[in-house]
Formats: structure tokens, C-alpha cells, sequence
């Protein structure tokens, strides 16, 4: 008993297959390079002709009475969005002499916390000199309000601490006329009360000595925050540089305009489901992958460039003649995306079976593509798509036709009853793959192979069907030796896992 050689498929397919999406994507380098450029341009043009206004800029040490170590920056942030504030606007625009609305000044400036102690305010203006005036004024306006607001501050701390200090000293006086001129030796039988007397008055003597001390201290520390509050770099006019703007912006551009061109290149590849690897174009097809020859291959090229071009056609042209040589049925070539290319396929193939006899290339293309090209002395002849298939027995017919959308599908039997399609890669999609299978399936036309035009010189899958034993070596070569009588074993395909059983007592044995 000989089990199946057919491989175990996948459990499931991938959601998203990753392999072919970077493949897509960097096939489409076009786009995204394109809109990189475009963007690179674009910060290039923007800092040119959209160049920032003039500016000044001005740096004040905060000093705050909370001042601590391990402040995370809350101080610094509160002075931030006090200058943000119509209050301190309004007071520099008064020092301005300037009539403008606050609110319209606030949008002209703002305030960065460089450190917990240090405000930068950079302010714009219609000149520099204007920009530095403002900026003075608003480093003024908010220091003479940070000084003002410290200095109420600790105001309304060392009154309050003296208002407690005072109702302290009227209890104590309270105390002291309670005890008079008695002690717990000239009155023993209150002794405990007087004592309890001393003892308080002990205590508020205490206490308003130390309101005395925090209330002296809230004063002195008031002159500290004031002469800690300053402006520590004058006010000055800041130089734009084109050059480095225009590198910034650019550079800007640059990455912003090739993430969008990888976004949009990704999300096109999704939506568009146009297969590029091998394995991806011949499981749609239903066919393998025979061969392949770059765009390059096609053209004339540099010409350090044109053996590589000679060699590589000719062995393609070697390799669809061995499949084609065989034949008793006329064969075409059915192109998806690549018609130029196929037509110089098809002249190539025919130069290489010219030797066994006449070769006549039939153009059943919808454009100037093989009929526009000039004969060459010697070479194929080439006739249109009408010419009857039965005019001569003794040539050698060869079709060229297009699988693409539109294509009247009935006369394409009459270029070929067998045919090897010409794809691009990441032209045609999935769904319309499918479609060219199915038509040709219809039109009993068998499919020998698939060359890709234009493949991507990184994929490494295989595009050979194993499970097609109607285009896999490994079938023909079963149905050539079942045709020889050397084996009987069946060609069909079997389940994966399906052992195959003999037909009789000798295959058996």
C-alpha cells in the first residue's frame, strides 16, 4: 500500500499574510517615494514662502515661598497659565501704551517651563524690535504680579499669625487676673485650681512668643522671593535661519510624507487583494509557474546590459519551446497586464521553433502591440486575429491573446486550445484570477503554465502546484508512464492522509 506524496496543507489560511503584504508595498515604492519627495518639497516650500513671523524671547527666575527639592514642576506650570491671563496681558499692553484687546495679545505669545524656577515667554510682533518691547513688558507685568501676589501672600500669613497672637494675650490677661496675687502656699485649700492657672498661663506665654517668631519670619521671607523673582536674560529679537528652518521643515516633510505613502500603499494592497509571490498568483490561476523574466529583460537597456537581456530571453524562449514543442494543438500565449512584453515573448518563441518549420504568429491583441512592430528578414510572419485557423496544415500556429477584463472570451479557443498565460505581478487581483481560471476552464482550454512578468527578485516562495497533477512535473511525468504502461497507479489527487489502494491482485503484488 503507497500512501499520498501530496503535502499537508496549512490548518488555516492567515488573516493577513504579512510576506505578501511587505512584498506589495515595497513593489510600490513609486508612491511612497513619490510622496516623501512631495513632502520633502513641500516643508522645503512652506519655510521659503511661509517664513515665521518675527520674535523675541525672554527668560525670568520664579522664585516661589513653596519651593522644594522634589517639586515635579507644579509651581513653574501654575506660572505658565497665570501668563496666560488677561490680567497680565492687559497690564503689558497698558505699558505698551497699546490699544489692542487682550486676548488678541494672548495669542501672540506664550510661556515654557524650562526648569521648576525658569519661564521662557517668546512673543511674536510685526518687527523684531516690536517683539522685544513686548516681551519686556509682559517679563515686567508678570513679575510686578508674581512680587505683588508673594507679597499679599505672606501678608495675609503674618496677620493671620497676629490675630491669634493677640486673642492669645487677652486669654493670658484673663489668666493673669484670675491668679491675682494668690499662690498655692497662701491658699492650700485651692492649690490644685492655681496651679492649673500657672500652667496655662505658662502655655499661651509659649504660644504667642511662637506667633511672634512665624509671623516675624512670614515678613522676612517675603524680600527672598522678591529679590528672587527677576528677569535673568534681557529681552532680544531672535534670528530666523532659512537654511535651517528649510532642513527642519524638510525633514518634517520627509518622514510625514513617507508614513503616509506606507499607509496609503498598505491600505491600497489590502483593499486591491492583487497577489504578487509566485505561490499567491499560481494558487488563483490553478496553474504553475513555468518561468518568469523581469521587466528589465524586456528593453534594450545599458549596454553592459544587453547580453544579461539576450541570455535571459533566450532561456525563457528555450523553456516555453520545450513545453510547446510536443504539442499537437495549437498554442497561445494569453497576456494579464503585460501585452508589449508577451508580444516579444511571442516573437522569441517563434525564432526558437522556426527551425522545425514555419512559424505564424496570430494577433488576437486589442492594441498595436505585435501588429505595430515591423518584421524583421527571416523572422515569424505575422497575421491578424481573423485568419482562418485551417489555411495551411503545414505551419506552425501560434496565439497571442489577452485575458483582460473585456475580453471576448469565445474566440479565444480559436488562438489555441492549450495556452500559457503571461502575468504581471500585482496586476490583476485575486477575484479576477479566479475569473480567467474559470473562463478558460469553460472554454476547455488547458492552461500548461504561468510566466511571471515582472516578478520581486526577494520572493523565495514556490509557485509550483503539486495538487495540479494537470501542470506539476511529478503529474506528467505519472501520466507519461501510465501512457508508457509502466505503472497503473491513478494520477487524480487523494485527500492528505488517504492511502491509495490497488486496482487489482498484481498492482497488489
Amino acid at each position: 500500500m503507497t500512501t499520498s506524496n501530496t503535502p499537508e496543507s496549512s490548518a488555516a489560511a492567515p488573516l493577513l499574510d504579512l510576506q505578501a503584504l511587505v512584498v506589495a508595498v515595497r513593489r510600490r515604492r513609486s508612491l511612497w517615494g513619490g510622496m516623501a519627495l512631495l513632502g520633502l518639497l513641500a516643508g522645503a516650500a512652506v519655510a521659503v514662502l511661509m517664513p515665521p513671523p518675527p520674535s523675541a524671547m525672554t527668560k525670568v527666575l520664579v522664585a516661589h515661598k513653596e519651593d522644594q527639592p522634589n517639586d515635579t514642576g507644579t509651581l513653574i506650570r501654575t506660572d505658565v497659565e497665570l501668563l496666560q491671563t488677561t490680567r497680565i496681558a492687559d497690564q503689558a499692553l497698558r505699558a505698551l501704551k497699546s490699544p489692542e484687546d487682550p486676548e488678541d495679545f494672548m495669542r501672540d505669545y506664550r510661556g515654557t517651563g524650562l526648569t521648576n524656577n525658569l519661564l521662557r515667554i517668546d512673543v511674536t510682533g510685526d518687527s523684531g524690535a516690536e517683539a522685544a518691547a513686548r516681551a519686556k513688558a509682559l517679563a515686567d507685568a508678570f513679575v510686578a504680579d508674581h512680587v505683588r501676589r508673594m507679597r499679599e501672600a505672606a501678608e495675609a500669613e503674618a496677620k493671620a499669625l497676629r490675630d491669634q497672637r493677640d486673642r492669645m494675650r487677652d486669654e493670658l490677661a484673663q489668666v493673669n487676673e484670675a491668679i491675682g496675687d494668690r499662690s498655692p502656699e497662701s491658699d492650700p485649700e485651692a492649690s490644685a485650681s492655681i496651679e492649673s492657672l500657672f500652667a496655662r498661663r505658662a502655655e499661651l506665654t509659649s504660644r504667642i512668643a511662637d506667633f511672634d517668631q512665624r509671623a516675624a519670619e512670614a515678613r522676612t521671607g517675603t524680600p527672598k522671593v522678591v529679590a528672587g523673582t527677576q528677569i535673568v536674560d534681557a529681552p532680544r529679537a531672535v534670528r530666523h535661519s532659512l537654511p535651517k528652518a528649510a532642513v527642519t521643515n524638510s525633514a518634517i516633510g520627509l518622514v510625514l510624507g513617507l508614513v503616509l505613502g506606507l499607509a496609503l500603499a498598505a491600505v491600497g494592497t489590502v483593499v486591491a487583494d492583487r497577489p504578487v509571490l509566485r505561490r499567491d498568483i499560481a494558487a488563483n490561476v490553478g496553474a504553475s509557474v513555468i518561468a518568469e523574466l523581469r521587466r528589465a529583460s524586456l528593453r534594450s537597456g545599458r549596454p553592459w546590459q544587453r547580453r544579461r537581456t539576450r541570455v535571459a530571453r533566450a532561456r525563457l524562449a528555450s523553456t516555453l519551446a520545450r513545453a510547446v514543442r510536443g504539442s499537437a494543438e495549437p498554442v497561445s500565449l494569453l497576456e494579464l497586464g503585460c501585452a508589449r512584453s508577451t508580444s516579444a515573448i511571442a516573437l522569441d518563441l517563434a525564432s526558437a521553433l522556426a527551425p522545425e518549420g514555419p512559424v505564424v504568429v496570430v494577433d488576437g491583441l486589442p492594441g498595436p502591440q505585435l501588429a505595430g512592430r515591423r518584421p524583421k528578414p527571416g523572422g515569424p510572419t505575422v497575421v491578424g486575429g481573423g485568419r482562418d485557423p485551417a489555411a495551411s496544415h503545414q505551419e506552425r500556429r501560434l496565439g497571442v491573446g489577452s485575458v483582460a477584463p473585456g475580453t471576448a472570451w469565445t474566440d479565444l479557443k480559436y488562438l489555441g486550445t492549450r495556452t500559457v498565460l503571461v502575468v504581471r505581478a500585482g496586476h490583476g487581483s485575486a477575484a479576477w484570477l479566479h475569473t480567467v481560471a474559470r473562463q478558460l476552464a469553460d472554454q476547455r482550454i488547458a492552461v500548461i503554465g504561468v510566466v511571471l512578468i515582472d516578478p520581486d527578485p526577494r520572493d523565495r516562495t514556490d509557485g509550483t502546484l503539486w495538487d495540479g497533477l494537470h501542470t506539476a512535473l511529478r503529474g506528467r511525468s505519472e501520466q507519461t508512464a501510465q501512457r508508457n504502461g509502466t505503472s497503473r497507479l491513478r494520477a487524480e489527487p487523494l485527500p492528505v492522509g488517504t492511502a491509495r489502494v490497488p486496482d487489482n491482485d498484481q498492482e497488489a503484488r
